[in-house]
């Protein structure tokens, strides 16, 4: 991924007006990239009577890029935690590029769209600072997350270091679903309130439902999630509806992931549409894809920052006439590192170097490593067939 001062010095025709050193204060507020005139800076489109803002929120910095009506783009580099200045470093960054009073709304009418990666969902996962969730399963099945699908990458490892789970409670479902789909045993609805009802008592919010072959079956997931949904969990996610594929440690892996990140997800995505107001704001997902706020969920979020990288960091690189690059950026939090070849590579089931559980999403090839210490830890994500 490239740095912000990368990224402007791509966008303008002298290297010179942009190729600076910055030193960071103790509480810096905002760095500027600004070209001085029209014929320093190459316009990326007609000019209009509106802006339009491109951010990335990493776990330590928020960079954001803004096309100007006029044509000129400008940027802007915060603090993403900077509780006595401000209480969102994106749309504080919106705000000063806009030059608006700390009283001033921001005017939705001036702005087209907000187009945002974020690595919210990733650091919260790296962290383990999502939402504390619960796992229901068929009966028998209580463990099968945990055994997984006992890979030995390294086969003369002696201390072998189980992936950390996510959930912290799972209860087991009087139900069973054949392979081919017709129901063995009948939910028992009520044994299934009673047993929510105690995860509700306990203070959980977030329920992972993963049943054996419910992608085929999708009914008793349905019923589970009618009744937490009545019960008040927040946050119900169903396998059948999260991915409806078959093989069940990747489905309920994938599941977990999105109760324990989507309730994360949800909050940031709120707050900072509040404060846009009726300004279009779309989030990228780990396919390198848009989606509105709305649609943003913890499956779809986990590489939403690391697409964004290498999509920028390929279509710079196309501009000054390379076909193969290599990505490297080392933020506070974690390091992304990607690479390029002419066409985008997009993962069937590949290990990466870092969260724990299988996750299924689409996603760009992407290695993802903790900054601080680079601790790798065994999983892998998988892509859906067919690849979009």
């Amino acid at each position: 991924m490239l740095s912000i001062g990368q990224i402007a010095e791509g966008a303008c025709r002298s290297t010179n007006q942009s190729a600076k050193s910055f030193s960071f204060p103790t509480k810096p507020f905002l760095l500027w990239f600004r070209a001085t005139s029209p014929a320093e800076c190459r316009p990326i489109d007609t000019p209009t009577e509106t802006w339009q803002f491109w951010i990335d929120r990493g776990g330590t910095f928020t960079d954001i890029i803004a096309r100007r009506p006029d044509g000129k783009l400008e940027a802007a580099k915060l603090l993403s935690e900077n509780s006595e200045q401000y209480e969102d470093a994106a749309v504080e960054g919106v705000r000063r590029l806009l030059e608006l009073d700390e009283d001033q709304a921001i005017p939705d009418d001036r702005i087209e769209a907000v187009r945002m990666g974020t690595t919210v969902a990733t650091n919260a996962l790296l962290e383990r600072r999502g939402e504390r969730t619960a796992l229901i399963t068929t009966r028998g099945f209580r463990d099968a997350l945990r055994i997984g699908h006992q890979a030995r990458p390294d086969i003369f490892a002696l201390d072998i270091q189980l992936p950390e789970l996510l959930y912290s409670d799972v209860v087991e479902a009087d139900e069973r679903i054949r392979a081919d789909g017709e129901v063995l045993q009948a939910l028992d609805s009520e044994k299934v309130r009673r047993q929510l009802q105690a995860l509700r008592d306990d203070g959980y919010e977030a329920l992972a439902v993963a049943l054996v072959h419910g992608y085929l079956h999708d009914e008793h997931e349905k019923q589970i999630g009618r009744i937490a949904r009545e019960l008040g969990f927040a946050q119900v996610s169903l396998s059948s509806e999260v991915s409806p594929l078959i093989r069940f440690i990747g489905r309920g892996d994938t599941t977990v992931v999105d109760a324990y990140l989507s309730p994360v997800l949800r909050r940031y995505a709120e707050r900072v549409h509040k404060r846009l107001g009726d300004v279009r704001l779309q989030f990228m997902k780990s396919d390198g894809g848009l989606t509105s706020a709305g649609q943003f969920a913890g499956k779809d979020a986990i590489l939403s920052g690391p697409a964004g990288g290498i999509v920028g960091c390929a279509q710079t690189a196309k501009q000054a006439g390379f076909e193969q690059v290599i990505g490297f950026d080392m933020g506070g939090t974690s390091t992304d590192v990607s690479h390029y070849k002419g066409e985008y590579e997009r993962s069937f089931e590949k290990p990466m170097s870092v969260f724990g559980p299988m996750v299924r999403c689409s996603r760009r090839w992407t290695r993802r490593r903790f900054a601080g210490n680079c601790r790798p830890c065994a999983t892998t994500v998988t892509t859906p067939w067919p690849w979009p």
